[in-house]
């Protein structure tokens, strides 16, 4: 990258998603709210003892981050390894005059601007 912007190319660096297939939301539980990540798990995703159809959308706590992140590549010994869901891609959405909306993405707009903004103006 250094080699590229030495040879005047812009560069630029972003977090991105083609399809964004959960959303955060928050839940009360005992008392205490907790944020949660919202979607619909692909069918035969298992979690615990549950085992999800592909169809029905869940609420999931995601877990607490250490507060340092070196902290959370230290080996505590624990056998097997880290399982995460695999959600599916949210349903279609229509507007009230029947226009089929896209799928939600994250910050795929801020990268197509980047790539080809100056060729479409």
């Amino acid at each position: 990258m250094k080699k590229a912007e030495f040879d005047g190319a812009q560069t630029d660096v972003v977090a991105m998603a083609a399809i964004r297939a959960t959303k955060e939301a928050e839940m009360k539980e005992g008392g205490e709210t907790l944020p949660v990540i919202v979607g619909t798990p692909k069918k035969g995703e298992r979690l615990g003892k549950k085992v999800f159809d592909g169809e029905t959308k869940t609420a999931l706590f995601p877990g607490d981050l250490p507060e340092s992140p070196d902290e959370a590549l230290e080996y505590d010994g624990v056998e097997g390894d880290l399982r995460f869901l695999r959600f599916r891609p949210p349903q279609l959405q229509k507007t009230a005059e029947g226009v089929t909306l896209s799928l939600p993405h994250i910050r795929l707009d801020r990268a197509l601007e980047f790539l080809l903004g100056d060729k479409l103006q």
